[in-house]
């Protein structure tokens, strides 16, 4: 997945999303900062979000159902590992259960392949999330260095 193609993802969902949360077009709007114009113009698809509109749709609407059925998880996950090209944090996950799929394992860590956005990451033993990137070599890469420092 491309920014654009995020982009273009989120524009194309902004109408469900704001059924889904119940908004007028005109509340939308200004939920957003854009204007009522703009946001028809959206919905209509013959205009996008932009990287910045993408970006506060799936933040303020982080509990869309939309939003989590489009990107598979949440789009935070998604949105960092595309403005970042390696992120290194180490935050609880759920393991991956629904979206995820487990590319390869060692004792210590794992690597997962979301099966919508595509991108990657290393979960460590509990689940906590280590880095993210749609960057697989880098992502090997990585594994072999927490392998290397934990024993693992």
């Amino acid at each position: 997945m491309t920014k654009l193609g995020f982009i273009k993802m989120a524009s194309e969902k902004l109408k469900l999303i704001r059924i889904e949360s119940g908004y007028t077009q005109d509340k939308m709007a200004e939920i957003l900062g854009i204007s009522k114009k703009t946001l028809v113009q959206i919905e209509k698809d013959r205009s996008t979000l932009g990287w910045a509109g993408a970006v506060t749709l799936c933040t303020i609407f982080s509990n869309s159902e939309v939003l989590e059925m489009t990107f598979g998880g949440e789009p935070q996950d998604i949105i960092i590992s595309l403005a970042f090209t390696d992120y290194e944090r180490n935050e609880k996950t759920l393991g991956g259960k629904v979206w995820w799929i487990n590319i390869k394992s060692t004792d210590k860590f794992r690597i997962q392949r979301n099966i919508i956005s595509e991108h990657y990451r290393i979960l460590d033993a509990q689940d906590r999330r280590i880095c993210s990137s749609f960057d697989y070599d880098y992502i090997k890469k990585r594994l072999q260095e927490l392998s290397n420092e934990g024993g693992g």
